[in-house]
């Protein structure tokens, strides 16, 4: 199960801390569906603090990339936070990170944009 709790670290920063597996189902359209949202509030800086995540699928991938995609459209930019191991690796090995910037903590990511 996937959980996600929204911070706003600055005014015009949104921080999705995520937890628990990004996998085929309900739960990959809970993240999809939140960036959505964001997007239609006008959100245009969007980080996935994917620090708590265990395990990631094809379809979780999917939705990494088209979360920044449409984020990208919308005139925005996303940013990943991930602490290093398999999560990371997996991205690294599936050429997101050339997508995507990927940063070892929110506050690092924050200061990229």
């Amino acid at each position: 199960m996937l959980q996600i709790q929204t911070k706003h670290v600055e005014p015009d920063i949104v921080v999705l801390e995520l937890a628990g597996k990004i996998t085929i189902g309900r739960d990959c359209k809970q993240l999809e569906w939140t960036t959505e949202n964001l997007i239609k509030d006008k959100r245009k800086k969007l980080i996935l603090d994917l620090s708590g995540v265990t395990q990631v699928d094809s379809t979780g991938l999917g939705i990494i990339v088209m979360s920044a995609g449409q984020m990208k459209n919308a005139g925005g930019s996303m940013r990943l936070v991930c602490s290093g191991g398999h999560v990371e690796q997996l991205l690294k090995m599936t050429n997101i990170d050339k997508v995507v910037e990927i940063h070892p903590t929110a506050t690092a990511a924050a200061v990229s944009f």
